[in-house]
């Protein structure tokens, strides 16, 4: 393994559904009233379970939740203006400190590190994504939103493989939507389905296969 390819929201960053309590505070509505639970519990989200079928886009998931939010707050539908309000905490508060651990593990390791996500950028904006200091740790960056393919694509995968100049085969890639993983391992990527109700044993299934620090490739990181 050379390459560690990270979702960015999911497996880095929290996802909409743990921050809807602060988002209800921030806009004034009652504990609750954003009562989408997605993949903590499908069973009540018949929205998300349409779109685990490939009834619905994610991003059609998302506008469809928007417009719930706009009619609760009397705002225009908008899912970045959803997103600005569930995502206006501090980093701490949003990132993943598991995911932080990991980034460091692998360069440790002297693994190189991506984020291939699909809507960074179209869902958060330029300004957002400047604050986000973890992406400073990144050593590839492919947003789908702006090369407008996206995942399960397999060209955007491609893409973040030739950017990291290393094989498929090298790549390990970390993401919580099934189809995602179904098209990383169609182009010859390791693969790892991150389940976002137990961040910490998707992790660990992660480190167990990088290499661990004192491998030949860190020693000769270590050594330049």
């Amino acid at each position: 393994m050379k390459a560690l390819v990270l979702d960015f929201g999911g497996p880095v960053l929290r996802t909409p559904f743990e921050l809807l309590r602060g988002g209800e505070r921030r806009v004034g509505l009652a504990s609750g009233s954003l009562d989408w639970s997605g993949p903590f519990d499908p069973s009540r989200d018949d929205a998300w379970r349409a779109m685990q079928a490939g009834d619905l886009t994610e991003r059609d998931y998302w506008m469809r939740r928007s417009e719930q939010f706009a009619e609760l707050t009397g705002r225009e539908p908008s899912f970045r203006g959803l997103m600005d309000v569930l995502f206006a905490g501090d980093e701490s508060e949003l990132v993943r400190p598991e995911a932080v651990h990991v980034i460091d593990a692998a360069h440790a390791a002297d693994v190189a590190v991506a984020v291939l996500t699909n809507d960074m950028r179209a869902f958060h904006g330029d300004e957002w994504v400047a604050r986000m200091q973890v992406l400073d740790s990144v050593d590839v960056l492919v947003d789908g939103s702006v090369e407008h393919v996206l995942k399960p694509d397999p060209r955007i995968y491609r893409l973040a493989i030739d950017r990291l100049g290393v094989a498929a085969r090298d790549c390990l890639f970390v993401d919580d939507q099934p189809g995602n993983v179904e098209g990383a391992r169609h182009v010859g990527m390791q693969t790892v389905w991150f389940d976002v109700t137990d961040p910490a044993a998707s992790y660990d299934a992660v480190r167990q296969l990088m290499p661990e620090v004192g491998s030949e490739g860190s020693d000769r990181r270590a050594s330049r």
